[in-house]
């Protein structure tokens, strides 16, 4: 039986793209069918407003903030996801960094 797959979505800044994105495939993301560093990703503006009590890395409470970032998804095995997310969590210089997991089925799922 194959480790079930997961897909990790991400946003953040162009400055830490790269570092976030080094540190989740070295704790085992973005490995499929042979291939490893596996990732799709698109630019767009990240919105917020940080609050009374954040310690943000852009922006100031208060104000709404718009931030130019990249949305990055790539898979992960499920046996990995706690490491993989703890990885990002690290490397990602927001205090509360963005995202989503959920399953991914493959052919081999049908």
């Amino acid at each position: 039986m194959t480790d079930p797959l997961l897909k990790l979505v991400f946003f953040v800044p162009e400055s830490h793209k790269e570092t976030v994105k080094n540190a989740i495939f070295a704790a085992g993301a973005g490995k499929y069918d042979g291939y490893d560093c596996c990732s799709w990703e698109t630019q767009g503006t990240g919105q917020f407003r940080p609050l009374q009590g954040s310690q943000p890395f852009l922006g100031q409470q208060g104000s709404i903030e718009r931030v130019d970032e990249f949305r990055v998804e790539t898979v992960c095995p499920e046996s990995k996801i706690k490491v993989i997310l703890e990885s990002l969590l690290l490397a990602h210089p927001y205090e509360t960094p963005a995202y989503e997991v959920w399953s991914v089925k493959t052919l081999d799922d049908f």
